[in-house]
């Protein structure tokens, strides 16, 4: 079981609400470990090269500020691509990404303190690929950057709820050696700030 943990599948608490709506506090979430190359278990070293990783892809990587956090974030940023943000709004090589506005997703899953805030949420369409993310207007925040070459092998990562993420605005670049697997679903939630009652609405539930 540790060595299939260690090199093929495995699951992870998500502990903060860095990816919300997506991911929220208390989910479990599956982890596909050999889709970006089959790891010799127990250790970094690929003994395949696997799928590039996309964007838009939720995956798993260790921070390259300490090497031993563990991170859940969104693919944004591709090697060579120039990003930029300006007032939340993403440009990938010079092209501004599409955003409409979104009110059909309830705000049950979040945690009371997040729901207590001013919180927004958009849709954000990387090609035929789209998601939801948070914005929080009140909290401070880097709003803008760039505009930035991701070097080669490397990628930017942001997380879903954009005030409220520790990603490559402020951790850099991430090595794709770095990257541990995507998650890909759901496995079940349970919820802290009512006793760990489990949230039967994620259960098994995709990410996208």
């Amino acid at each position: 079981m540790l060595v299939f943990r260690s090199a093929l599948a495995d699951w992870m608490v998500v502990p903060s609400g860095s990816m919300n709506p997506t991911i929220v506090e208390g989910d479990r979430i599956l982890i596909d470990k050999q889709v970006y190359g089959l790891r010799i278990p127990f250790t970094t070293t690929r003994l395949t090269r696997g799928n590039d990783p996309q964007r838009g892809d939720i995956v798993i990587f260790a921070s390259p500020k300490d090497g031993s956090t563990t991170l859940v974030k969104r693919i944004v940023g591709l090697p060579g691509d120039v990003v930029e943000m300006r007032d939340e709004q993403l440009l990938i090589n010079g092209v501004p990404i599409d955003y409409a506005p979104t009110s059909d997703i309830p705000d049950a899953d979040l945690a009371l303190a997040t729901r207590a805030l001013d919180h927004r949420y958009a849709t954000e369409k990387f090609a035929e690929r789209s998601h939801s993310i948070m914005v929080l207007p009140q909290r401070a925040a880097m709003r803008s950057f760039g505009p930035t070459r991701v070097p080669v092998d490397q990628y930017l990562f942001l997380g879903d709820s954009r005030d409220n993420s520790e990603d490559s605005r402020y951790i850099g670049f991430v090595q794709r050696d770095s990257i541990v697997g995507r998650a890909f679903r759901v496995a079940y939630s349970l919820e802290a700030d009512r006793w760990y009652k489990p949230r039967s609405d994620r259960f098994l539930s995709p990410l996208n």
